[in-house]
């Protein structure tokens, strides 16, 4: 169950299209391969006041928080951490090339004694047909 956050500086809406880059986090935390499609979930939430670097207003940013249930090794986070990183990267290149925009990523464990789930997701997922 990968929670993704975005938290972003609200002066970056103007020039990306941060619905696209939630579904573009999706779908590479989904490429990994080792988070589950029904538990990935991607949210993002403008902060309309900041104060970064020199004060000016012409800077930006980006924080990407990765919350999963413990147990995945080391170097699997290394790697679903690489490749969710890179399609970040990869997304906001253009954007980076004329903006200044700091973007960074983290991801931790839950410790999953201590956050209960239940959801019926999974009962409501388009099922692939074998025939097909």
């Amino acid at each position: 169950m990968p929670h993704i956050t975005l938290d972003y500086s609200a002066n970056l809406e103007p020039h990306l299209d941060i619905a696209d880059l939630c579904d573009t986090l999706r779908r590479a935390a989904i490429d990994t391969g080792v988070l589950p499609l029904a538990g990935v979930r991607v949210r993002a939430f403008a902060a309309t006041h900041v104060s970064i670097a020199d004060g000016s207003d012409k800077h930006s940013y980006i924080d990407i928080s990765v919350r999963l249930r413990a147990g995945r090794d080391l170097d699997t986070r290394k790697r679903a951490t690489a490749h969710i990183f890179d399609a970040a990267r990869t997304y906001l290149e253009p954007t980076m090339q004329t903006l200044s925009l700091a973007l960074s990523f983290e991801m931790r464990d839950i410790d999953p004694e201590l956050s209960p789930k239940c959801g019926t997701i999974r009962d409501h997922l388009t099922k692939v047909d074998s025939n097909d």
